[in-house]
């Protein structure tokens, strides 16, 4: 039997998304219209709706639906802004459908979906932590975690910018929204808790031992 995409998108998006406070009506619609589906590899579209986190390359996950969706409202993606989407080729995607200018940027030797570039994405390989030619940016998201933020990326934040990602030690990370003021220092605020996978690269590094 053929699953019907279209049905389980609607129903991810009102039993994992609205559910799960996310208010804002530009990132519903735009997750209503993304077809989740073809990121991921033909042996793993029947888990592009549920929640779990779906390997869409070797080390290189899509974060569960609920939580790209609060992370996406956390930075307030709005149309005719320019966004940097690291590791994050859903994210991409709906900002992309939202009214972005959207850059993806993957490690090398990642392949991104096809249909990344089919929507109008930019698709960049480059090291996930370098600083990017384009930046700076008003929206950057990752979709993943990492031990901690690189420089880099709060380098990239444009004045009024937000970065959102998931800062994590141990079991459970936390999403975190960091923003530059018209002062030019950039403040982080906590927005929720999130577990997802690390991005390659990112993992905490093994502490020395004698």
């Amino acid at each position: 039997m053929t699953l019907d995409y279209a049905a389980a998108r609607e129903n991810m998006v009102e039993n994992q998304v609205r559910t799960n406070d996310v208010t804002d009506h530009a990132v519903q619609d735009a997750i209503r219209a993304v077809a989740r589906e073809r990121l991921c590899p033909p042996t793993k579209q029947h888990l592009a709706y549920a929640e779990t986190e779906v390997e869409y390359a070797p080390g290189y996950f899509l974060m569960q639906p609920r939580c790209i969706a609060k992370l996406l409202q956390g930075v307030r993606p709005r149309a005719g802004e320019r966004a940097l989407a690291i590791g994050a080729p859903y994210a991409a995607m709906v900002m992309k459908r939202i009214g972005l200018a959207v850059r993806l940027r993957m490690a090398p030797g990642v392949e991104a979906p096809s249909c990344v570039a089919e929507a109008g994405v930019e698709v960049v390989p480059a090291e996930l932590g370098a600083i990017d030619d384009s930046a700076p940016f008003d929206v950057l998201v990752a979709e993943g975690s990492v031990h901690h933020v690189p420089e880099t990326w709060t380098g990239m934040i444009g004045e009024g910018g937000r970065l959102g990602v998931v800062e994590r030690e141990g079991p459970v990370g936390r999403a975190r929204l960091y923003l530059r003021g018209s002062d030019g220092l950039v403040a982080g605020r906590t927005l929720f808790d999130a577990s997802p996978h690390y991005l390659s690269g990112f993992s905490p590094q093994p502490a020395f031992q004698f």
